[in-house]
């Protein structure tokens, strides 16, 4: 079973994308804070992160940036209600990080972290 851990400080929006990752056989770590979210990361091994943009105690671009450091083939799905997250595709680091722009559908949430996976599949391939 996947095991995905999720970042983000609003407790209801981590609820929501547990359950519709539960519901689809995934495995699910919430983590309330960017602190916390790399600290469950280093204790345990994950198979992909979803991390909100704006956090209470960090940036969410400075975790999705460290979490690869920790993980480089790791897919990771970064979300936000508060702005268009344009700005990560045009980061050479965040070239494989998918955004999702808040509030999503469950539909949507899943099909980014499959295109997030196949992101990183195919920066490997690249790099190869």
């Amino acid at each position: 079973m996947p095991r995905v851990l999720i970042i983000d400080d609003q407790k209801d929006v981590r609820a929501m994308v547990a359950i519709v990752l539960r519901v689809n056989r995934y495995e699910v770590v919430e983590a309330d804070s960017g602190a916390a979210g790399v600290k469950a990361f280093t204790e345990v091994g994950f198979d992909a992160a979803i991390v909100d943009i704006f956090l209470g105690d960090t940036s969410g671009v400075e975790v999705i940036t460290t979490l690869p450091e920790l993980a480089p083939s790791l897919p990771v799905v970064a979300v936000s209600g508060m702005t268009a997250l344009d700005f990560m595709e045009q980061s050479p680091h965040l070239a494989s990080v998918v955004c999702l722009q808040k509030p999503f559908r469950p539909n949507d949430l899943l099909e980014a972290l499959r295109k997030a996976q196949g992101a990183v599949d195919g920066a490997i391939q690249a790099a190869v």
